[in-house]
This record gives structure tokens, C-alpha cells and sequence, in this order.
């Protein structure tokens, strides 16, 4: 059965705004099971790399045959060597690592403020600074509310550092990889890159650098890691969900979205992700709701919502 544009424009919106919230939210659930940040990455990769090198290696099928160089690392990205680095480096193997990495130190709720909240942030300042733009004033006022946000939720945190506590860590990892993040779109709009092409070429860079040197650092008892303890079922579902669900499918039904609803329409709907994810995080995991972090809530879903209007 073929979709209408308009019906599959609404069922990617759907789906493209479920598998971010539930992303945080298993993310977080995933912290107080086996695996450690790490291997949440490295399962993560090789599930999407699963799907995305066959599939990259078949779109350059042509050129191949006619006998063209094309791409890099043997083939497995469609794209330039330097541009897949950079891109594979801040888009895949740190935005992984960080993340994975902060759910181990702070609730679910921090990181549905700040992870989607910084990154209209970050990628405002990094397209001042790297591709010369200008912040309109509306788009000024909606990122000086989620800086408020932002600091309504990691300021709180951040004086309890004092105190012996550690969810600070967490917080700052969270906006550290929103910053990677940021880093990713900015060279994907800097290049002008096909959104497809660009995640196959940053999961064909983590599969040829990090998943081989982990693999090595794990076996050879450099790095702890729990693979070798964790259930076959945890594992496989880490795999289909993180790399196929959060990378392949998600990646698709958000491109479709844009496609269909058009960039500011497509950020408005993604900013009812924090409010979801906060919502499932108490929800499902029973994590406290502070008034603090329903401030922030606030302040950075405004922010979003106020920044992608037009001047």
C-alpha cells in the first residue's frame, strides 16, 4: 500500500518524534542493566552499520562498475575521506560516546532539557562563527531561553558538585554531545551533503575505527566492558534499537518529515521531544519532576518554538 504524501509525511512525524523520546528514556533504563556506555556505542554502530554499509555499497554500484573512484574507505562511504572523518568523528563515535556515557550519571528528565535544548544552541553559535550567519532577533530571544532553561536545569546540579554529588557529569556530557552533534549538522550544511549518503558515511567511519579498536581494547583488557557478561537478548536489542531504530529509521522518517512539512514546521513538532521524553521519564522510570526542571522544561521548549519563527 502506497502512502499519500500528506499520510507519509504524518506517520514520519510520529515516528521520528517517538524514537527520540524513547530513546532518552531507554538510554536511561539501559544505565541500571549490564552494558557500560561504551558497549551501548559499539552495539549501537554495529547495528546501523549493519543496515547502512550493504546500503552504501550498493549506491555506488554504478560508478564502480564504470570504473570511477568514488568515495572512501574502500568503498564503504559515499563521501571524501576528510569530509567523512570530520563528520564520523563529531556525528557518530563522540555524539555516542558522550551520550551513552552522561546516562550513567544523571536522570533522564536532564537530559530531555539539555540535550535537544542545546542544540539549536550550539548550532547557532558554530553557524556564526563557521558559515558567517546572522542571528535574527527572535531567534536571539528563543536561545536566551534556552540558555535560561539550560541553566534552570544544570546550574542546579552543578552547585551540587560541592556537595559530593555527580549528576553535573552527566549534565555536562549531555551538552557536550549536543555540541557534537552540532559540529555534524553544521558540516552537513557546510557541504551541502544528501542527508543519506552523510549517515552511511559517518557509521562506515565509526565500523573502520572505533569498533575495530575497541573490540582490540576489550580483548586485550585495556578497557572494561560487559559484552562478554550481558545477555544475547540485551545486546541484540541495544543493536536493533540504538543502531537501526535511533540511526537508520530515524534518520529516514526525519528526512521525510523536513521533506514534507519543511524545516521550521519539522523543529516545531521535534521540540514536543523534551516535554515527552521529561514526561516519560517519570512515567516509567519514576524519576522525580523538580520545579527546577520543569522551568527549564519550559523555558527551552518556548526557546525552540520561539527560534524557528520567522523574523
Amino acid at each position: 500500500m502506497k502512502l499519500s504524501p500528506r499520510s507519509a509525511g504524518l506517520v514520519s512525524a510520529v515516528v521520528t518524534v517517538l524514537i527520540w523520546t524513547s530513546f532518552i528514556v531507554i538510554a536511561r533504563a539501559s544505565a541500571s542493566h549490564n552494558l557500560l556506555p561504551l558497549d551501548i556505542a559499539f552495539l549501537r554502530i554495529l547495528g546501523a552499520g549493519s543496515v547502512l554499509l550493504p546500503w552504501g555499497w550498493w549506491l555506488l554500484r554504478k560508478q564502480r562498475a564504470a570504473g570511477d573512484k568514488v568515495g572512501s574507505l574502500w568503498g564503504l562511504s559515499p563521501l571524501p575521506l576528510r569530509i567523512t572523518a570530520i563528520a564520523g568523528v563529531f556525528g557518530s563515535m563522540l555524539y555516542a560516546m558522550l551520550a551513552y556515557s552522561g546516562f550513567f550519571f544523571a536522570p533522564a528528565a536532564h537530559a530531555s532539557v539539555l540535550m535537544p535544548g542545546s542544540l539549536p544552541l550550539w548550532t547557532s553559535l558554530l553557524a556564526i562563527v563557521i558559515l558567517n550567519e546572522r542571528i535574527s532577533q527572535t531567534r536571539a530571544i528563543g536561545l536566551a531561553c534556552i540558555v535560561l532553561g539550560d541553566l534552570m536545569v544544570g546550574g542546579a546540579s552543578l552547585l551540587k558538585a560541592f556537595e559530593g554529588g555527580e549528576v553535573w557529569r552527566g549534565d555536562l556530557l549531555f551538552m557536550s554531545a549536543a555540541f557534537c552533534w552540532s559540529c555534524y549538522s553544521v558540516t552537513v550544511r557546510r557541504h551541502s551533503l544528501d542527508p543519506v549518503r552523510a549517515t552511511i558515511a559517518i557509521t562506515a567511519f565509526s565500523c573502520v575505527t572505533f569498533v575495530p579498536v575497541y573490540a582490540l581494547a576489550v580483548s586485550s583488557g585495556l578497557i572494561a566492558s560487559h559484552l562478554n557478561a550481558a545477555p544475547a537478548s540485551e545486546m541484540l536489542f541495544q543493536a536493533i534499537y540504538q543502531g537501526v531504530g535511533s540511526v537508520v529509521i530515524s534518520g529516514i522518517t526525519f528526512n521525510v518529515m523536513i521533506r514534507h512539512y519543511g524545516p521550521v514546521r519539522s523543529t516545531m513538532i521535534t521540540a514536543l521531544v523534551p516535554g515527552l521524553s521529561a514526561l516519560g521519564a517519570v512515567a516509567v522510570l519514576g524519576e522525580p519532576m523538580h520545579l527546577n526542571l520543569l522551568a527549564g522544561l519550559a523555558l527551552v521548549t518556548c526557546g525552540i518554538l520561539f527560534g524557528v519563527r520567522k523574523s
